[in-house]
């Protein structure tokens, strides 16, 4: 038995539109490997456990925060820019409809449409101005004026992914272990299992995408571990 063609289910590709879910991979992976690394850090430093958990909250904290509200002002910035292009190609449908139905056939014959074809839907395509914008606006920004990425959907998925990525190192210290390797080889864990999550929704090796997040983790940690002892032995700098 032979599979149904794609194109005849509905939702046969993923969401791709960014969303929620690349900054929710952003977050997690990022609140990861900066409180790996904040503890990494202080534990070579030599300080206590409590110094340790008192600087991985804050890191949490504000790590968290200042995830949260630049997502929101990266989306929604970029959001108003395509607002702004989009009122720009508006009022050039209004002012110019002819050559701008003109330049949308150019492009269609760019890619290999007869030009006679192309300029036949142009201008069928001109003939109902809101369908008219959102073939302008696809075609020479690239982007669907009908389907933005929310800001607050953006700032709180970050916001609530770096938390929990953050958490996870930290959690041998709040149940009252008192051992650096335990913390870092918890949030390596934790490294590995977000790479693998992430390696399936690109269809790649869920071990190749644990593995490379857990070997930047490493990296970053083993950095900011050279950094601490430093520090400790000479008491400051």
């Amino acid at each position: 038995m032979t599979d149904a063609p794609a194109a005849l289910r509905e939702a046969h590709h993923a969401d791709v539109s960014g969303g929620w879910l690349r900054p929710a991979v952003f977050g997690a992976m990022d609140g990861l490997v900066t409180n790996i690394a904040l503890i990494a850090g202080v534990g070579g430093g030599g300080v206590s456990s409590h110094s340790i958990v008192l600087t991985g909250t804050a890191g949490l904290v504000a790590g968290a925060i200042s995830m949260g509200l630049g997502e929101y002002t990266s989306v929604r910035s970029a959001n108003e820019q395509v607002a702004a292009e989009v009122a720009k190609e508006r009022r050039e449908l209004e002012r110019h409809p002819e050559a701008e139905a003109r330049e949308l056939a150019d492009a269609w014959v760019a890619r290999g449409l007869p030009r006679d074809l192309a300029t036949q839907v142009a201008e069928a395509v001109r003939r109902d101005p809101e369908e008219a914008l959102r073939v302008h606006v696809r075609e020479e920004l690239g982007v669907d004026p009908d389907d933005q990425p929310s800001p607050w959907a953006a700032a709180t998925s970050s916001f609530l992914f770096f938390s929990l990525g953050a958490l996870i190192p930290l959690l041998p210290y709040l149940v009252g272990a008192t051992e650096l390797w335990l913390a870092l080889a918890v949030g390596g864990l934790g490294l590995f299992a977000a790479g693998a999550v992430v390696a399936r929704f690109t269809n790649r090796p869920w071990w190749t995408g644990g593995l490379r997040q857990l070997l930047l983790g490493a990296a970053a940690a083993g950095a900011t571990y050279l950094i601490g002892t430093l520090i400790g032995v000479n008491g400051g700098l």
